[in-house]
């Protein structure tokens, strides 16, 4: 599974590809990971800040709340956020579709 749920957090594992043409969600990457393409390019942060931002305005949850719990300098990231409807329903969509 590539998210977990515990005390209503969200830890998401992240499979990262910058410098795409904009940013999405796309399939799951082998079975630990989601795999999210971000537009800005992986030079000094600017695709950690632009995933972040994308987590937030996707899930409804503030800049802030998006933790690096790992992988900061790494494509496979593991990232901690609350738990939101707009994320249930995002994984529930995602699970339907495997």
């Amino acid at each position: 599974m590539f998210y977990d749920i515990d005390n209503g957090m969200v830890s998401l594992r992240i499979k990262a590809q910058p410098a795409a043409s904009r940013n999405e969600f796309c399939e799951i990457y082998g079975d630990e990971a989601i795999k999210i393409r971000i537009k800005a390019p992986a030079v000094e942060g600017a695709a950690n800040k632009e995933l972040v931002k994308f987590l937030s305005k996707s899930f409804k949850v503030a800049k802030s709340d998006v933790v690096f719990k790992t992988g900061q300098n790494s494509k496979i990231k593991i990232v901690q956020f609350p738990l939101t409807e707009q994320f249930e329903a995002w994984a529930a969509s995602m699970q339907s579709e495997r």
